[in-house]
């Protein structure tokens, strides 16, 4: 699968951040699904841009969404659209009870239009990160809405739009599939903190927080129920095992988890289907990482694990979120004003020597407890 960098959020400065414009993939979609499907990806991660379907309250204006959905359809490639990347309309406070209703609203005219464009089965995402973004936006002041001590507020108010969001979203089709997504990490105590071990675990546990939430396991006056929690769509990067209180724990480390017995732990806890749905890293480690996370998804498979899908995250290289600085993340970098983009070819070289290994794991795949 491939990620297309699709956050809309605003700098402090107030400037709003468009990275299918700034990308050039909004202008060369075309160019873009046919070199993804030369490469063999036929799954994409997407997103619609509320602030620009939106731009008038209440009025859902899919322009434009509709070349990019219609492009993609005509390429024979399968999208799962993200709602809510980050970005949400300029007149709503995210933190007021109109930022469900106007979600919801905005989740149910998507569905419609989808309903008419498609027959296809819509895979929607209907918002990105919960607990990166509570944290991110809620916690930290990293992104928009920029506050601090409000993240578990932020992170139940992003609960509250996704189960509105997936109600409105099957009034329209009932047979929509939702993936969630959300980072996974291995947090560890500190071996010479041993008195906080307890805490470490519980700062490990939160990890699942908005998961729970959503399936009502806790807080269930948010309406959370087990339905919701369709496809479970886990991020991970390099830097997502941490000692608690102090360091990175890197691939070299004795103290390093291997992916696929984290995977294994969010499919005992959920029993869903489950998507890589995000993975990458920059500059020269991309060829290593991307290999280590095919062969851990390869072993996932085998342990009987219901993996679905690897995605690379993102596909094209971006302008920094904050800082404009070049990013390069991607198999594909900057496009030139028609549309051609330069391979990075180590990263092409480890996508088509993995593939044949993920598609023999697929096939004799079995399901856990049946062998």
């Amino acid at each position: 699968m491939a990620g297309i960098e699709c956050t809309t959020h605003k700098l402090p400065s107030g400037v709003r951040r468009d990275m299918q414009a700034e990308t050039g993939h909004d202008q060369f979609h075309n160019h873009d699904y046919q070199r993804l499907r030369d490469m063999g990806f036929l799954t994409v991660r997407s997103g619609v841009r509320w602030h620009r379907v939106e731009a008038r309250p209440s009025r859902h204006d899919f322009a434009s969404a509709l070349p990019l959905m219609r492009g993609a359809a005509e390429a024979g490639i399968q999208v799962i659209w993200d709602l809510c990347h980050f970005g949400w309309p300029d007149d709503v406070d995210i933190f007021a009870p109109e930022f469900v209703r106007r979600f919801a609203a905005y989740a149910r005219a998507f569905a419609r239009l989808y309903r008419q464009e498609s027959d296809e089965p819509l895979f929607v995402c209907p918002v990105n990160e919960p607990s990166f973004f509570s944290w991110a936006g809620g916690d930290t002041a990293h992104i928009n809405p920029y506050e601090r001590g409000r993240g578990l507020e932020l992170k139940v108010q992003l609960i509250r739009a996704a189960i509105e969001g997936i109600e409105a979203v099957w009034s329209e089709l009932p047979g929509a599939r939702i993936v969630t997504v959300d980072p996974i990490v291995n947090i560890v105590p500190h071996p010479a903190r041993p008195w906080k071990r307890d805490e470490a675990l519980g700062y490990h546990n939160a990890q699942y927080q908005a998961f729970d939430m959503l399936t009502g396991r806790i807080w269930p006056q948010l309406g959370g129920d087990e339905k919701y929690l369709d496809i479970v769509g886990v991020n991970y990067y390099p830097y997502n095992q941490w000692v608690y209180e102090g360091r990175t724990i890197f691939r070299d480390d004795p103290l390093y988890t291997p992916f696929r017995d984290i995977l294994m732990r969010v499919y005992e806890r959920y029993h869903k289907p489950l998507l890589i749905a995000e993975t990458g890293t920059e500059d020269d480690e991309r060829p290593g990482w991307l290999e280590y996370v095919c062969n851990e998804a390869v072993a996932a498979l085998d342990l009987g694990i219901p993996l679905h899908g690897v995605c690379l995250y993102p596909i094209f290289n971006h302008p920094g979120w904050a800082d404009y600085r070049h990013c390069r993340n991607g198999l594909w970098d900057y496009c030139d004003d028609c549309g051609e983009r330069e391979v990075y070819e180590p990263l092409a070289e480890v996508i088509r020597a993995c593939a044949p290994a993920l598609d023999e794991a697929v096939r004799r795949w079995e399901p856990c407890g049946e062998r």
